[in-house]
């Protein structure tokens, strides 16, 4: 008698060049509209021993907010949502800080503030602020250590600690858990262990929570084929990311790894590192801009509607409900209490 075997995700050790296969990167996505996310440290920044000093370069913030124009776009990093922008800067894209935590919406301009759409942990904050206080006073004796306060998590670094050092970095974050075991857990990142709250949400389910707050599938009419969501991203915590692309068709989604070295990963792709991941924005958006694939300019042309940014603003201003086709003044309509 044969026992089924419940079938998983094939975690791959070696994924082509996304460069390299380019050509046939284009052939799937031809005809699609694309989602773009992406994490930030590693992937559209370089990993640096200041984690204060990570800036991302000029020439990837002009590749960033070219795509963003033409795709809806998203940064989903582990920083805290506010650090995250102070890095990139672009009103034009949603931002999920916190491993997405803290989700928000796109926002016109500076002077405006994000919409808030999504914090699964709203306690997490004040919780944190404690932990904290407690972490840097914890590890003020290990040279090297640095804790950051990432709002609804806290991260301890240890890049810049000698080898051992490392378990009593990692015995401040056991401890630091082990006094509110029931609301935090421990998690582990490039060089970085961090206090989370214990919440079931991750990077993976954050990108899933933004595929439904865009909904572009009933809001501007694309088919299920129509579209197709890229994720990049170069850490252990990207992987929930890359398992949501893995459950949905192949020529609908993929996990983009930027390593430099072979590792197990959900991905489909890879890059070697935010230079190519630079090379793949801007041709990603040359495929917009010739035709290849759908854009927000598309969906005006062929009466889907409009995308700003990621925001929605329907073709007619309104569904067949009469609500508003635009899911940003939606959400900003329901937390001021106005009639829709």
């Amino acid at each position: 008698m044969l026992i089924p075997v419940p079938l998983i995700p094939l975690i791959q050790t070696h994924h082509p060049s996304a460069i390299e296969s380019f050509d046939r990167f284009r052939a799937v996505a031809q005809g699609k509209l694309l989602t773009v996310f992406l994490d930030y440290d590693g992937t559209i920044s370089d990993i640096v021993s200041n984690p204060d000093k990570a800036y991302m370069t000029d020439e990837m913030r002009d590749a960033v907010s070219r795509v963003a124009s033409l795709y809806p776009t998203a940064i989903i990093s582990g920083r805290s949502r506010e650090k995250v922008y102070d890095f990139v800067r672009l009103p034009q894209l949603y931002y999920a800080g916190s491993h997405g935590l803290d989700i928000v919406g796109p926002k016109h301009d500076d002077d405006e503030d994000h919409v808030e759409l999504h914090q699964p942990a709203p306690w997490a904050p004040a919780v944190m602020d404690r932990v904290y206080r407690w972490c840097k006073e914890a590890v003020s004796d290990i040279p090297g250590a640095n804790v950051e306060h990432n709002k609804f998590c806290v991260s301890v670094h240890y890049r810049n600690c000698e080898q051992k050092w490392w378990g009593a970095v990692q015995d401040v974050v056991h401890r630091a858990v082990a006094a509110d075991p029931k609301r935090l857990k421990k998690a582990e990142g490039r060089k970085v262990f961090e206090v989370k709250p214990r919440v079931a949400w991750d990077k993976g389910k954050a990108l899933s929570f933004l595929l439904g707050e865009l909904d572009l599938h009933r809001r501007y009419g694309y088919a299920q084929g129509e579209i197709m969501s890229l994720y990049f991203g170069d850490d252990h915590t990207d992987e929930d990311a890359f398992h949501e692309l893995r459950e949905v068709p192949k020529e609908c989604g993929a996990g983009v790894i930027v390593s430099t070295v072979p590792k197990p990963s959900n991905a489909r792709f890879s890059v070697r590192d935010p230079g190519e991941v630079l090379v793949f924005l801007n041709k990603l958006a040359d495929l917009a801009e010739s035709g290849v694939t759908k854009s927000l300019c598309t969906s005006v042309a062929s009466g889907k509607g409009r995308l700003t940014g990621g925001r929605g603003e329907g073709g007619g201003g309104s569904d067949s409900s009469g609500h508003s086709s635009d899911p940003v003044a939606e959400t900003n309509r329901g937390r001021r209490g106005e009639a829709a």
